[in-house]
This record gives structure tokens, sequence and C-alpha cells, in this order.
């Protein structure tokens, strides 16, 4: 799985810059955008492509910071949809809850079965160690806690899974903005450089050094709304998917103290 991780993101990342180079070239900088076809010049007046050309090669990575956004967030889709397997999770908690009451433990592991989730995984793990485990009145405390303990180690392992690439897009979240601040500097500065010469005022560089602070920053805003977007989304996903495989341990180990006769204060 580590592997998997590392090899898109080595395939994803230079993809998405040259994905954006070749936009940025060849579709923002088209000839047909600009006055007499010159991209070097001026965008032809509400010509919005040839205005985003004018914000320079920081546009370039703003358009592979929205690339890379998308080809995780279509992952982060997938996973989380497959990791919330099938059918409704408030459902799947009562009907192991009924389950548990009628102890039909063999239920319960056709249930994670056919619910296909992290949920499911983590509830099949903590009945098949109760299951396979033996068992004497004695010797119920232990069997209680290597369920405990199975169902921890689970859910532990079922954590990565869920969270995984979430740090990708926290990051380009924060510095898309950063981004197009450093193009709003640079653009002021070449504003300001323009304004600077002796005698009349470089008009073209005016104009562009003006295009490329505004061009920059509304990229970098946008990109990073989007994204916080996103994780937040991803993010109670992961939160709800959390709370449901908690919610099932902890009826499981409930359960199972009942029967066993281990209720705190009755054991």
């Amino acid at each position: 799985m580590k592997q998997f991780r590392f090899d898109m993101a080595m395939v994803v990342i230079p993809v998405s810059v040259f994905c954006a180079w070749l936009i940025y070239r060849f579709i923002l900088g088209n000839p047909a955008n600009f006055v007499a076809g010159d991209p070097a010049g001026d965008p032809i007046t509400g010509n919005y492509l040839g205005t985003i050309h004018k914000g320079g090669l920081l546009v370039v990575l703003l358009i592979s910071f929205q690339l890379i956004m998308i080809a995780y967030v279509v992952e982060r889709f997938l996973s989380l949809r497959y990791s919330l397997g099938k059918g409704n999770l408030n459902d799947f908690i009562l009907q192991i809850r009924r389950l548990l009451q009628a102890q039909d433990y063999k239920g319960i592991v056709k249930a994670c079965d056919e619910q296909q989730g992290a949920a499911g995984s983590v509830v099949k793990t903590g009945i098949t160690t109760y299951l396979q485990s033996s068992y004497a009145a004695d010797n119920a405390p232990q069997k209680i806690y290597e369920v405990q303990k199975e169902l921890e180690e689970a859910t532990q392992l079922e954590l990565p899974l869920l969270n995984r690439n979430m740090f990708i897009l926290s990051t380009i979240a924060q510095i898309a903005t950063l981004v197009g601040l450093l193009g709003t500097v640079t653009g002021m500065i070449r504003a300001f450089a323009a304004l600077a010469h002796i005698g009349e005022p470089d008009a073209v560089g005016l104009a562009s050094g003006i295009s490329q602070a505004l061009v920059t920053t509304a990229l970098g805003i946008t990109t990073a709304a989007i994204t916080i977007v996103f994780y937040n989304y991803f993010s109670n996903k992961i939160e709800r998917i959390v709370y449901t495989i908690d919610e099932a341990s902890f009826s499981i180990v409930h359960a199972l103290k009942t029967k066993l006769n281990l209720q705190d204060g009755n054991q």
C-alpha cells in the first residue's frame, strides 16, 4: 500500500505540472486570445483566457495545484466510498446490536461480509476472535481482553487507510494562497518598476504587473477555497466512519461482558 501511494504521487505531480504547462502555453497562450495575435501583447477585451495568461509562470504552478487537487479528490472519494461499505452505517450498527442481543455471531460475520466496509472489517475481526478463542469461567476476563485488543488493533490498521493522502489536500490548501500572494508581490514589483522609469512610465509593464498580481491572487484563493471545502467534506466522512467503528466495538464488548457476567461491579 505504501508503494501504491508513492507511485501515485510520482505520477500525479509531474503529469499535473506538464498538463498545466500545456494549458498555459497552448490554451491560455493561444494567439487568438490577444490583440494582433501576439501573446506578449494585451489580451483581447473580455477574453479571460488571455487575461489569466498574463499572470506569468506562476499560473502554471497554480493550475498544477488544481489538477493535483482534482486527482486526489477523486482518489479520496473512491477510497472513502469503499471504506463506507454497502448500505447505511446507522442501519448496520442497529443490525449488529440486534444480532448481539440474539447472540447470532455467525449472522454478525455474514452481515460484516455483506457490508464490505471498514466498520464491517473491524467488527468481523472482533467477533472472529471471540468465536475462535477458548473460554472457561476462570479465563473469561482474558477472553474479553483479547477481543478488545483485536478490535483496537483492527481500528488502528484502518485509520491510515482512511486518512491516506489527506495531507496532500491540506498542503495544497495552505500553499496555494501563499503562491497567489507571491504572484501578487512580484506583480506589484513589476508594476512599480514600470512606474519608476524616467520620463513616461512603461504602460505595458505597468499593466502586465497589475495583471499578474490580480490573476495569481484570484487563482490562489480559488484553489485554496475549493480544496478546503473538499478537505472538510472528507474529514467529516472519516469522522463518521471512525465513530461507527467505535460504537460497534463498544457494543460488542458490552454485549460480551453481559453474556460472560463481567459487568463492572459483578465480576
